[in-house]
């Protein structure tokens, strides 16, 4: 998973994209230009989902915003590629308290990159099929769980073949993000739904005193 360099940790962000913005290289770091729309009024330390990726404001500007960035973010995710461009991105403010939950937890922390295999238009949705680029990462994504592609909030309908998924994508989703740009070879910032990351944690490193199994589920309010 990526971070970037003084990121608050502990936000979390919805997948539902707020705004769409331009990414450009600066020293150390990288600029978001508004395109089109801005956020509401951000303040220094904010964090913002930039195509899924959780980045903190360093500085404000009048058209958008900086953020540093480590390496680990540049090896990790699309994002250098895109700045090298000035690339389309989703944007996203960290969740408050009191905001809707549309989508699904998504941490900012991508897994990896992802290919577009292929895009299909349908009679009114777009099935779009998506490759782990580390196929290890597949084991995460299941029919009808959540995925984040490029920050944006999906459920995947259904595996493909060689490994990989699909989505089925409304036409918002397809309009008001940065999904409608997407060519078949693009790569893509893809976060695992947190959930089957954490039980796959608890099953892989149980506590010594407790074995966690068939019995010990329906025990704890599990069925069968």
């Amino acid at each position: 998973m990526i971070m970037a360099i003084g990121e608050i940790t502990n936000s979390m962000f919805t997948g539902l994209i707020r705004a769409i913005g331009r990414l450009y290289p600066i020293s150390g770091g990288l600029k978001v230009q508004w395109h089109y729309q801005m956020l509401n009024p951000l303040t220094l330390g904010d964090s913002v989902a930039v195509d899924g990726v959780c980045l903190t404001v360093k500085a404000l500007c009048s058209d958008g915003f900086e953020a540093d960035v480590s390496s680990e973010t540049i090896t990790r995710s699309n994002l250098l590629a895109k700045a090298q461009v000035g690339g389309l991105v989703n944007l996203e403010p960290a969740l408050s308290l009191s905001d809707r939950l549309g989508g699904h937890l998504v941490s900012g922390h991508v897994d990896g990159l992802g290919m577009v295999r292929a895009i299909d238009q349908q009679s009114n949705s777009w099935r779009l099929e998506l490759g782990w680029q580390e196929p290890a990462f597949d084991r995460y994504v299941c029919t009808k769980g959540s995925i984040a592609v490029n920050g944006i909030s999906l459920t995947v309908a259904g595996p493909a073949a060689k490994g990989a998924f699909w989505v089925a994508v409304i036409p918002v989703s397809w309009q008001q993000t940065t999904l409608k740009y997407l060519k078949v070879g693009d790569l893509v910032n893809l976060e695992a739904d947190l959930l089957a990351k954490y039980v796959e944690k608890l099953l892989t490193s149980p506590r010594a005193d407790v074995c966690i199994d068939q019995k010990w589920l329906l025990e704890n309010g599990w069925s069968a």
